[in-house]
């Protein structure tokens, strides 16, 4: 009897350990993800943020997760990335959320506001300073959950098909431009073009465009902007530094393991870091490329800046008097921006402007 009552009972205990699966095994289920990018595959750096972030994510899970990137227009168009994520066509996006500008202002207020914050301001603001949270609070209610994924530093100002001298040399200009940067110039008299990344080369050729702003130096000679428009302005006032986001339903966020939603916060931060050291590294190269090429570099006049930053507290007016969601995030960012140049008008200003002149002297 005790026999049987031992074999019975240890009969029992093997079945059950073949049922029960490892702790560890629970948490790494295995997942396949699709990704929709806003930005052409031919652009190293900033489609590459989305290649980074799949190559962690995979590493990071022993292959238990799998992120596969798509470049614009391969499952959605970069102006349908958004809804396609809120609405579950793919489970995220990596893009530039002022592309969605014209559903709702607060989507640009979240990737960059002209005259506000440069880069590491922006990575200052986001993760120390409140702006991934008040995002989010915005990004809930499209059914999004959204963490900062690149960044592009401060951008040029964009390739003209002619000098622009005053503001009267910007009336009636058809200008690619993207986010409340096209409702500025518009009110300096510019008409705003929204065009995706992979259009702007042969609406320039065409000359559906006159003129058309991107990123900077590395991805314009890329996309080769220098044969058809020669003038090269800036800088970008409108982007001191941009956030490019990663897009997360939602519901698929919500429902992830606690220890994949880490590792997918550690990735974009990861991401993060890189794409902007890559624009820094890369950028100085391509613009001497550029020059050599015959690209003719034009500052802003202080007349068109002065009118520009006019121009754009204007539209903050106007836009927070209708939208409290879109008042709240630049509030913040306007008030953190205040701090934070006090600061860089100190150290960074005066070593930066040193820099500048004795860079020649070797």
């Amino acid at each position: 009897m005790k026999r049987r009552s031992f074999l019975a009972t240890a009969g029992a205990g093997l079945a059950a350990g073949a049922i029960a699966k490892p702790a560890i095994a629970q948490s790494m289920p295995e997942i396949r993800w699709r990704l929709t990018s806003g930005f052409p595959k031919s652009l190293d750096t900033i489609y590459g943020g989305a290649e980074f972030l799949a190559k962690y994510v995979s590493a990071a899970t022993d292959g238990k997760f799998q992120i596969q990137p798509f470049s614009a227009g391969e499952i959605v168009g970069t102006f349908q990335a958004a809804d396609a994520v809120a609405g579950g066509t793919v489970e995220m996006s990596h893009t530039a959320t002022y592309y969605y500008v014209g559903k709702d202002p607060t989507y640009a207020a979240a990737a960059a506001l002209p005259f506000t914050l440069n880069a590491r301001q922006l990575n200052a603001w986001n993760y120390h300073g409140g702006g991934i949270a008040l995002v989010n609070e915005f990004m809930a209610k499209q059914n999004l959950y959204a963490l900062p994924g690149g960044n592009t530093g401060t951008q040029m100002g964009g390739w003209f098909r002619k000098e622009i001298k005053t503001v009267d040399d910007l009336k009636g200009l058809k200008m690619r431009i993207a986010g409340i940067a096209g409702q500025v110039m518009q009110k300096l008299g510019a008409i705003p073009q929204q065009v995706a990344g992979g259009d702007i080369y042969p609406s320039l050729e065409r000359g559906t465009i006159d003129a058309a702003e991107w990123i900077g130096p590395y991805d314009d000679e890329k996309l080769g902007f220098q044969k058809v428009a020669p003038y090269y302005y800036y800088p970008g006032f409108w982007e001191g530094g941009l956030t490019i986001h990663f897009l997360f339903n939602k519901q698929k966020w919500e429902s992830l393991p606690k220890n994949y939603q880490a590792i997918l916060e550690s990735a974009c931060m990861a991401a993060n870091l890189d794409m902007l050291a890559k624009y820094d590294a890369k950028n100085p190269a391509a613009l001497r490329s550029l020059v050599a090429s015959g690209a003719q570099l034009r500052p802003f006049s202080q007349e068109i800046l002065d009118a520009a930053y006019k121009a754009t507290n204007e539209v903050y007016a106007e836009i927070s008097a209708q939208n409290a969601d879109f008042k709240k995030i630049v509030d913040s960012i306007r008030a953190f921006r205040n701090e934070e140049y006090l600061w860089f008008q100190v150290a960074e200003y005066a070593f930066d402007t040193y820099m500048i002149r004795a860079r020649t002297r070797g």
